[in-house]
């Protein structure tokens, strides 16, 4: 018996370590590379760079451009989140906790959403927002991105809140405490690991989104970091090797995010897996 397991082990590991090499070659490749020169990178492509040049780098780092691209990602990212976060805990309760008549048909067109791409609705979401005022403003990023971050977050909190057992909502409700009250103060607090594995996925879905501020955004006032970067690129198009460095750098913040956050964002998803 133990001969076939550990086989079967040493066939994990192994599929495990290439899915990691494939991952992290081509994030090492761009680190280094934005070290180099273009003339390096031409001569010598694959081998360490020799001299190492920073200044692609600490430029990038100094430029106020960079970090103004950074803090509208960011504003962005935590609107969203916060907007999609409120509105999908308190119809996932609905869903969950409350039975009414079409309540099962309801959520399903909740979740037909998931079948929906954006670029379905370029056109008219543009058009909306434009009668709306919204081009240019930052709300007309934050709001279609959590409309379309509702299906997700709802489904997800949905089957963690129906987990809840009914004995705590008749015990909050003997003490006095009304469908709000457990939810604020029972159902929120007990379902924190679903609540940060849906902020997880805000932020970085938020974070990665090109399209839409490229449709919302015609002032570089509010530019997010993807279409910085595709404007560096296109600035910098025969300096490959600073454009390395920028991808790098706009990579940072949402690697760092991920790998703080990384053991909610698993744990959560394994529970709600978990959950019958």
């Amino acid at each position: 018996m133990k001969a076939p397991r550990t086989s079967k082990t040493l066939s994990l590991h192994a599929v495990l370590l290439v899915v990691g090499a494939v991952m992290a070659v081509p994030l090492l490749y761009a680190v280094l590379s934005g070290f180099k020169s273009t003339d390096q990178l031409s001569r010598n492509p694959v081998g360490l760079p020799d001299p190492w040049v920073t200044s692609n780098y600490t430029g990038i780092l100094a430029s106020g451009s960079f970090w103004r691209l950074v803090g509208s990602s960011t504003f962005i990212a935590i609107g969203t989140t916060v907007v999609v976060v409120a509105v999908s805990a308190l119809a996932a309760f609905s869903f969950a906790r409350f039975a009414f008549r079409g309540r099962e048909v309801l959520f399903t067109l909740f979740t037909i959403g998931l079948m929906f791409p954006f670029a379905v609705a370029a056109l008219p979401l543009f058009l909306l927002l434009r009668s709306m005022g919204l081009l240019d403003d930052p709300l007309g990023v934050i709001l279609p991105q959590a409309a379309f971050g509702l299906p997700m977050t709802i489904v997800i909190l949905r089957g963690f809140f129906r987990e809840i057992p009914a004995e705590l909502e008749e015990a909050a409700t003997l003490d006095g405490c009304g469908p709000l009250g457990f939810f604020w103060r029972v159902l929120l607090p007990m379902a924190r690991p679903a609540l940060g594995t849906v902020s997880v996925l805000a932020v970085v879905a938020s974070w990665n989104n090109f399209l839409l501020p490229l449709l919302v955004f015609t002032d570089d006032t509010w530019w997010t970091v993807p279409i910085g970067v595709q404007q560096f690129q296109g600035q910098y198009s025969s300096d490959t090797a600073r454009v390395f460095a920028y991808l790098v750098l706009a990579m940072v913040p949402a690697l760092a995010f991920y790998s703080v956050a990384e053991r909610q964002l698993v744990g959560g998803l394994t529970a709600g897996a978990t959950k019958g």
